[in-house]
């Protein structure tokens, strides 16, 4: 399987993404092609030892780059041999199964819509955020692409985050939630009062409203939203994790016995930081453009792009664009 890597997208590319990318052809079974400025990606994998070996890292040349803080749209058409619509245009073509980018998200929800257009049906994409949280975890969504949603777009959400985690985490019966300001019934505003009835007359294993505070307890493995919601409650509960790490870290060095403690604690706490750590599971998906899509933190590193391609790969073969466009059409 062969997975398009914009190789010049993210705070740290392309030192990082190419790294990840020859991480990722060690480790598992795929081909990545790594899409961007012919002379600095060669150049950079002279830097890192690549003399050909593995094979089943190549580069792919794009004459243009988008930077992380271009306006999205007008830059996808204006740079029309940027590295993400190249990298775009190998799923489109049929000779990538997946495109993994770390780069401007807004270009890249721009970009996939562009060239890859939208499934069958599927009025506006989302934006997924993964939690490792119960056995599963939990998919968010959307947690970025729509700021603002009719209530149509929040049960196709509901129908795509279902599908994803049941073809590429194993869910039977994914619960879904309607993220709101309360648990009951009828508590929230407009929109999530009338999702909240179009989902519960739907096929979908709909469980009723869950709060922000609930996301990481485990009880549903999709939570619904518009993107402005979403991404205010991902941003904060990134915030908070940061925090409380940080004051752990310096209330640690304040005491030698807190320090003793902490020595005995190492291995947990490690664990803990690991298990929260985006790196682990490396990009979101977009979901309801025609083509698989990850999309990475603008500062991963290596660790990250490579478990990125990891994701897309499994996405890729467990024929969720198929799903999708059946359940949808």
């Amino acid at each position: 399987m062969l997975i398009a890597l914009d190789a010049m997208g993210g705070d740290y590319a392309p030192t990082e993404t190419v790294k990840g990318a020859l991480l990722a052809v060690r480790e598992t079974d795929v081909e990545v092609a790594l899409v961007g400025l012919p002379d600095v990606l060669e150049t950079e994998l002279a830097r890192q030892g690549h003399s050909g070996s593995p094979t089943s890292v190549r580069v792919v040349p794009a004459s243009e780059v988008v930077g992380m803080h271009e306006p999205a749209a007008q830059a996808v058409r204006q740079k029309r041999h940027s590295s993400i619509n190249e990298a775009l245009r190998l799923v489109k073509e049929g000779e990538a199964s997946a495109v993994v980018s770390a780069g401007n998200t807004g270009a890249v929800v721009a970009s996939a819509l562009l060239v890859l257009g939208r499934l069958g049906g599927i009025k506006r994409p989302a934006l997924g955020a993964y939690f490792p949280t119960g056995r599963y975890g939990v998919l968010a969504l959307d947690v970025g692409a729509n700021a603002d949603c009719k209530p149509s777009y929040l049960v196709q959400f509901a129908h795509m985050g279902s599908i994803y985690m049941e073809r590429v985490y194993g869910v039977k019966r994914p619960r879904v939630g309607l993220l709101s300001i309360g648990e009951e019934e009828g508590k929230g505003n407009a929109l999530t009062r009338e999702v909240y009835d179009r989902l519960q007359h739907s096929p979908l294993n709909f469980v009723g409203n869950v709060e922000g505070k609930e996301i990481m307890n485990g009880e549903v493995e999709v939570v619904v939203s518009d993107g402005f919601t979403g991404n205010v409650a991902i941003k904060m509960g990134e915030g908070m994790a940061e925090f409380m790490f940080r004051e752990l870290k310096k209330a640690v060095s304040e005491r030698l016995r807190y320090r003793l403690g902490a020595i005995l604690m190492l291995d947990a706490l490690r664990g803990m930081r690991r298990r929260l750590d985006y790196a682990e599971y490396g990009g979101v998906p977009l979901l309801g453009v025609n083509g698989v899509v990850v999309i990475c933190h603008g500062r991963s590193h290596a660790q990250a792009i490579k478990n990125a391609i990891r994701t897309a790969k499994e996405a890729a073969a467990s024929g969720v664009l198929e799903a999708m466009q059946a359940d949808l059409k």
